[in-house]
């Protein structure tokens, strides 16, 4: 028997009130009423927003809530959000098809809002609101998953310094494309690739393919200030990572372009990130840039050469395995853990990077003794020595090293296989689709078909 509508809405004003985002689209699912007024008497959405809680705002948009209704002081949920400077809050709100839905006077009133805020300053901006003096305190938080930004408080008025970026997300949605060069400018303030001022100014502009984006982009590789060539790396990498998704095959430009900026590069942190974005394609030259570089200084770029000198399924060269098995002894376990992944393919060992990834698995770093254990644990190296190293790690005290060895046993059909997956311990539901959970079904289905 379905709940009383005014149950479920109660349950939904608590749910909204808890933060509980799985509880809210629960009831929406049951048939609460997305719009249902909270204590204030406004819709609960407003409450959301209110709250900074963008999971709870857009479990209620997705299910039906108006982020557009007109407030009794003329605002909107959306407006509000913008006001209040959380990124994360307008991409809940700001719905689908933003363009098509909102008045080009409800576009214009949200853009002015946002650039109000990015051009007089959040801290200004609350000093005028509330007549404050004294300083504006401010914390960083994570806005969204991945992305970090400024809490700024000031007599009691808190708001999140993320304007830059929601005005560019708000130009794009609403079909604004401003100069390459003005986005450029709000995000290298923030040279953090977490912070969501420079990742949304990053992201956005990697949709912008014309001729003319490209030009004024690519004058950034010779800008003299490296904070600026290393957003321009950040660009190409988003660039990459949208043509993955849309299965675009025009990287080429791309590729040559990093290739020969690698070449030229003088700032480690910057080339690093070159080398990372031009590993993530095939190239005739990644390898050439891996053994440039293998000896590199800044361990930043010796961290990427690996991925120069390896290509899945396909054995390194005999130069490139010597830089790796040099690497694998490297004085930065970061470096000796992507050497390790490195080792993953193929899966039949030459005895030299066998002995090396044995090595390694028994290094003083966890996450080089990890790196290793995946490597190892793929491979078809059976031998009593490399059976032992896996039995040895049970006794790690990190969970995810016992469920690689328990793995490793696994598929090596050793008898002592349930016995390691008790010394894992339980596992959280996290792990249901887990394949190295799965290795463990997959040991009995075998020995079964064996016995029968």
């Amino acid at each position: 028997m379905a709940a009383p509508q005014h149950d479920l809405n109660d349950r939904l004003v608590a749910a909204v009130t808890a933060k509980d985002s799985d509880t809210v689209r629960a009831c929406l699912r049951e048939g609460a009423d997305p719009d249902t007024p909270g204590p204030d008497g406004l819709p609960l959405l407003c409450a959301a927003v209110a709250g900074f809680d963008h999971e709870t705002a857009e479990a209620l948009t997705e299910g039906g809530a108006d982020a557009d209704c007109e407030l009794p002081d003329g605002t909107t949920p959306l407006l509000r959000a913008v006001d209040l400077g959380s990124p994360a809050l307008v991409d809940a709100l700001l719905g689908k098809d933003p363009r098509l839905r909102l008045a080009e006077a409800d576009q214009k009133r949200l853009l002015d809002l946002a650039r109000h805020w990015y051009e007089t300053g959040e801290a200004e901006e609350l000093r005028r609101r509330t007549e404050a003096s004294g300083p504006a305190t401010r914390r960083v938080i994570e806005d969204a998953k991945n992305t970090e930004v400024e809490e700024v408080s000031l007599d009691g008025l808190t708001v999140r310094a993320g304007h830059s970026a929601i005005l560019t997300s708000l130009e794009w949605a609403f079909g604004v494309l401003p100069p390459v060069a003005e986005l450029v400018a709000r995000g290298i303030p923030y040279p953090d690739e977490t912070h969501v001022n420079w990742s949304t100014a990053s992201y956005i502009l990697a949709h912008r393919r014309s001729p003319q984006a490209w030009s004024a982009l690519a004058a950034l590789r010779h800008h003299p200030d490296p904070v600026h060539r290393r957003f321009l790396a950040g660009v190409l990498w988003d660039r990459n990572f949208l043509a993955g998704i849309h299965d675009r095959q025009d990287t080429g430009q791309d590729l040559e372009f990093l290739a020969a900026w690698a070449l030229d590069e003088p700032d480690g942190h910057v080339l690093a990130q070159v080398l990372n974005v031009f590993t993530n394609e095939e190239h005739a030259g990644k390898e050439t840039l891996g053994l440039r570089y293998a000896d590199h200084p800044d361990p930043r770029v010796r961290r990427a050469v690996p991925y120069c000198l390896s290509s899945y399924g396909k054995p390194p060269s005999e130069a490139a395995t010597t830089a790796l098995l040099a690497l694998a002894r490297d004085p930065d376990p970061e470096v000796r853990g992507v050497t390790a992944q490195a080792f993953a393919t193929p899966r039949d060992l030459t005895p030299a990077i066998g002995e090396t990834l044995l090595t390694l698995i028994h290094d003083p770093d966890p996450g080089v003794r990890a790196c290793a254990a995946e490597s190892l644990s793929g491979s078809h190296d059976r031998t009593a020595a490399v059976t032992e190293a896996f039995v040895a790690l049970l006794d790690e005290e990190d969970q995810l090293l016992r469920l690689e060895a328990a793995c490793a046993l696994a598929h090596r059909d050793d008898p002592r296989t349930d016995w390691a997956y008790e010394r894992v311990g339980p596992l959280g539901p996290e792990f249901d689709h887990d394949d190295r959970v799965a290795a463990h079904w997959r040991h009995h289905s075998r020995n079964r078909s064996d016995r029968a």
